[in-house]
């Protein structure tokens, strides 16, 4: 059992089967079949007019990040976001793009009168305020509907495109019990991560205009995201997009069990009533011992990532009996 990230879900037979039998070409090229079908498929799906496929979160966030924006251009974030703590600074780094970073929310929003503080003047003197992005879901939080709504109308006032971090977008469509094109309506471009949640092996996609997408494929050639017969990727990631979304809701209620769980331990701080998707985080008092109790667990075949908080993420290799046993294990320890 593997409670450190939905990242390490393995792929089920039928993805292997895909792989196996995929139509490949030279997606260089433009010829791989499977990536081609998946990328039109995949745009219209979610109400864009074009898609990339793209090696990892990382690269789509990227390669948004830099169509959206030039050098010595700005991006509004959260502290919190992946794309600004988690992504080696990718933006600034090789994008020349300046973060500019805005306290989250405990719900995970950014205060709107804060961002509209934030956009710099037409003025020499400072970067030049382009992109708003916001991560959705952001440590489990799912964003309201409304929230987008106020956040597009504050980009539409000031000029700004908006750019969403997917990487778990089709959590909070279920969390929120919405088609994901309520969620991506209010969105320039938008990733999605096939990886994590959905369980396809390697891959994410960003969506945006067919400008903007052009772009970014001149742009993964940059940075060596060219893949060549990448189709038999692309079939795995198919299959999570249509076969995997339900999966997210029994994900969902395990790690409301588990939260509530963890509510019983000694030590263990968390509300779970507050636990809206995947992601547990739990507040460990000093008393617990959270790497000697996590060296206990790895020999019984259970690996967490020791930490405070101590972060816990379900996932369709994790049941409900692993949850209780989890559970046991943790109580026994401590």
């Amino acid at each position: 059992m593997d409670f450190r990230s939905d990242t390490v879900t393995q792929p089920t037979q039928a993805m292997r089967n895909a792989i196996a039998n995929a139509t490949v070409g030279d997606d260089v090229y433009g010829d791989d079949p499977t990536v081609n079908e998946l990328e039109q498929w995949a745009a219209q799906r979610h109400g864009f007019e074009a898609a990339l496929f793209t090696t990892s979160g990382t690269q789509a966030n990227l390669l948004g990040l830099m169509s959206h924006c030039e050098r010595g251009d700005e991006y509004l974030c959260g502290q919190q976001a992946h794309n600004y703590l988690y992504e080696a600074g990718g933006a600034a780094v090789l994008g020349s793009i300046q973060p500019q970073p805005i306290e989250n929310n405990p719900d995970g929003t950014l205060d709107i009168e804060k961002l509209k503080a934030a956009v710099k003047p037409d003025d020499s003197h400072f970067a030049r305020t382009k992109l708003l992005s916001l991560e959705n879901t952001i440590n489990g939080k799912v964003l309201p509907l409304s929230y987008l709504q106020r956040a597009r109308e504050f980009v539409n006032e000031y000029g700004l495109s908006m750019h969403l971090d997917g990487a778990r977008v089709y959590n909070a469509a279920v969390a929120l019990d919405v088609d994901v094109t309520e969620i991506a309506k209010y969105f320039d471009s938008m990733t999605i991560c096939l990886s994590k949640g959905l369980g396809a092996p390697i891959g994410s996609l960003l969506l945006g205009s067919k400008e903007l997408i052009s772009k970014a494929r001149r742009l993964r050639k940059m940075v060596g995201g060219g893949m060549r017969q990448a189709g038999l990727l692309a079939a795995a990631g198919k299959i999570a997009l249509t076969e995997h979304v339900q999966q997210l809701s029994v994900d969902h209620q395990n790690a409301k069990l588990l939260a509530q769980g963890l509510a019983t331990l000694p030590g263990f701080n968390i509300k779970a009533d507050l636990v809206q998707t995947n992601i547990v985080f739990a507040k460990l008092d000093d008393s617990v011992n959270i790497k000697a109790i996590a060296d206990n667990l790895a020999g019984d075949g259970i690996t967490i990532t020791p930490s405070n908080p101590l972060r816990l993420v379900t996932h369709r290799d994790i049941s409900k009996q692993d949850v209780e046993q989890l559970i046991q294990k943790l109580n026994q320890y401590l």
